[in-house]
């Protein structure tokens, strides 16, 4: 990981379950969907050949970057919503914050998010580190 300079602040990492989800989209819980997701979000993972395993990278990366604020000494609550995964122009994921996950991180003087995902057949997986 060359260039990369900062304090640690926090980390997280979150594994979900593929099939879970897969039994979320069989029930069609549009509800559940809209409550966890960004619009953008959403239609990019229904739109992928194989959704439910981009929606568990999703939920696992906001599962993990809750893990790394808290870690990193937030205190505010933040919804599922308000952490982002969207991808930058050579594909790779980033995080975009919004509303009182914004907030946590002007609190920590966040300079960067760094995350990564990974998901199989059967897992998804997803790291992030906080930097200041």
């Amino acid at each position: 990981m060359a260039g990369i300079v900062g304090t640690a602040l926090g980390v997280g990492i979150d594994m979900v379950d593929v099939a879970r989800v897969e039994r979320l989209l069989e029930r069609k819980s549009r509800r559940a969907l809209d409550r966890l997701l960004t619009d953008a979000e959403r239609a990019y993972c229904l739109a992928q050949p194989e959704p439910a395993r981009h929606i568990a990278a999703r939920l696992a990366a906001k599962e993990a970057a809750f893990k790394a604020f808290h870690s990193g000494g937030a205190r505010r609550m933040i919804s599922w919503r308000e952490i982002e995964v969207q991808r930058q122009p050579h594909g790779e994921p980033m995080l975009v914050l919004h509303g009182r996950a914004q907030q946590c991180a002007a609190d920590l003087r966040l300079a960067r998010a760094l995350i990564s995902l990974s998901h199989s057949h059967t897992q998804a997986v997803a790291i992030v580190l906080l930097l200041a």
